[in-house]
């Protein structure tokens, strides 16, 4: 059996031919003490042919179908070209290192592929030895070509990222849950701090976000005074705890402390402030992430719980391909194989816990609601990963039903069927989606006629000479056409063929001849005389 190794490069394609294949097969340690040394590794294996890429976007797009799977034109060209066709007495196996593309080598060319036994340590040999193989090829060479190549592949891989979108959302839940942290520890620190200054403030304003910008105005408590309301009044929207908060201040009994301590907390509570109104912004660029990526889904349990369910399953496309199970579980798998290890009751919900539908329930009917709910779920992950027009019509309809089923669940009500509401469903988005087409063919004819209105303002100044113009040879144009049919009325009987420019040329013709005859039977007569 004879035994020929493909290998791919970043250069080009290398077709190699491996001597006493049966006898390497049967003495596998050898071969991999044979990989380190180049004259031994030589008289094995040798060169048939190399096919190098013409351009670096070729050696792009065969890297990219190799990746996928599949046989790239050139290197099906160069296989059958340079590889020896099998005979029965000496059939003919092809090495490769991919599985995926051996079998697609297989069945385009029908050639026997192996990539297993030797062939790996042989494939290590050539990938290590395959600078010093190929005539007129260096290391530096090879380095140049793969160093393009990669960065080419990985931009390409960057670019035509499926879930780029996702990868936006997990990143801004995460940075969230990681700044409700950060927030609650350093208000906490900053009560704690300025509380050796003002202990009586923490009882009057519970709230930390509040309690840092009362902080932050104050200051020194003696310097409060009865101009100071108005500012109270504006952070804590409350008179009473502004009247409050001034009354605590001439009554405290906290401790005086100096001005570098008093900068050093002012400048603190500035920070915990600022990084609360960030705060809200990342959750304002959530909901509308969401809203442009998994619509349905976030109408269904919300922003924050949607946007963690995408981050825990990795992305869109895989909460997708969960089935409802696995959705009601997700985040509570420790939970899940301490009770298969322990044998006792599997939980009920992971992240769906933190939706509003599972707190509104009795506590019987939690796991029944939790499992109507992924359900649901799922459907909306499904409809927003693969429609092509993404809208809240399926998520509004999914709600509902969450509602009517905790209806059911409480008053007995019995709930619509779900054929019927996705019916009216798929009704309601068609008419939605007839009505942003129309809303877009709008937009685009206003667009059309601002940039349409917008060039003829930009050519007035140089159109407006031409056209006075224009109308100047028009205005007497017409006037020769009058005059032309004057003329063509008293001397062709109505007979009007010619132009008007002509009849003009003519009729001025002919008023000049006549009055140069005139004047010079005038002269003739004056010498006669």
């Amino acid at each position: 059996m004879a035994l020929f190794v493909l290998y791919e490069h970043a250069a080009g394609y290398g077709l190699f031919s491996v001597k006493e294949f049966d006898e390497i097969g049967m003495l596998l340690p050898q071969v991999e003490a044979s990989v380190m040394d180049m004259a031994r590794f030589n008289s094995i294996v040798k060169l048939v042919g190399f096919h190098p890429f013409k351009t670096a976007v070729a050696a792009l797009n065969n890297v990219n179908a190799i990746s996928e799977g599949l046989l790239p034109d050139d290197l099906s060209s160069f296989l059958d070209t340079t590889l020896p066709k099998s005979a029965k007495k000496k059939p003919v196996t092809l090495g490769v290192a991919d599985a995926k593309l051996g079998a697609a080598i297989a069945e385009a060319l029908n050639v026997q592929c192996s990539h297993i036994g030797a062939v790996p340590e042989i494939l290590r040999g050539i990938r290590q030895h395959f600078s010093s193989m190929v005539k007129g090829f260096s290391d530096q060479s090879a380095a140049v070509a793969q160093l393009g190549l990669g960065h080419s592949y990985s931009r390409c891989k960057v670019k035509f990222n499926v879930h780029r979108s996702d990868n936006m959302i997990i990143q801004s839940i995460a940075l969230l849950d990681q700044l409700d942290k950060d927030v609650n520890t350093f208000s906490m620190r900053i009560r704690e701090w300025y509380s050796y200054h003002f202990p009586e403030l923490v009882k009057i304003v519970p709230d930390n976000y509040m309690f840092a910008k009362v902080a932050h105005y104050i200051k020194d408590r003696k310097s409060l005074t009865d101009e100071s309301l108005a500012g109270l009044e504006e952070i804590t929207m409350d008179a009473d705890k502004a009247q409050a908060i001034l009354a605590a201040s001439k009554m405290s009994m906290g401790m005086d402390i100096s001005m570098i301590d008093l900068m050093n907390i002012e400048m603190f509570a500035l920070r915990v402030i600022k990084l609360s109104d960030y705060r809200q912004q990342l959750s304002g660029y959530l909901h509308s992430k969401m809203t442009s990526v998994a619509p349905n889904l976030a109408t269904l349990i919300g922003d924050q719980v949607g946007a963690r369910l995408i981050s825990k399953a990795g992305s869109l496309t895989n909460l997708a391909k969960f089935p409802a199970s696995t959705v009601q579980i997700l985040g509570a798998e420790k939970a899940l194989f301490r009770a298969l290890k322990t044998k006792s009751n599997t939980p009920k919900y992971g992240l769906l816990f933190n939706s509003t539908f599972i707190g509104r329930a009795n506590a019987k009917n939690k796991g029944r609601i939790s499992r109507f709910l992924a359900n649901k779920c799922t459907i909306a992950s499904r409809i927003d990963c693969f429609t092509e027009t993404p809208s809240t019509v399926f998520g509004e309809a999914l709600k509902s039903q969450v509602e009517e089923r905790l209806k059911f669940y409480e008053q007995g009500e019995t709930p619509r069927k779900n054929l019927e509401v996705m019916k009216e469903a798929m009704e309601l988005a068609k008419q939605s989606a007839v009505q942003e087409s129309k809303k877009k063919k709008k937009n685009k004819r206003k667009l059309e006629e601002t940039n349409g209105n917008g060039t003829e303002m930009n050519g007035d100044g140089e159109k407006s000479a031409k056209k006075r113009k224009k109308s100047k040879l028009n205005d007497t144009n017409d006037g020769g056409n009058e005059d032309a049919a004057d003329a063509d009325e008293s001397t062709l009987n109505g007979s009007a063929l010619l132009d008007s420019s002509t009849a003009q040329l003519d009729v001025t013709n002919g008023e000049g001849k006549k009055k140069k005859k005139k004047k010079n039977k005038n002269r003739d007569a004056e010498v006669e005389a």
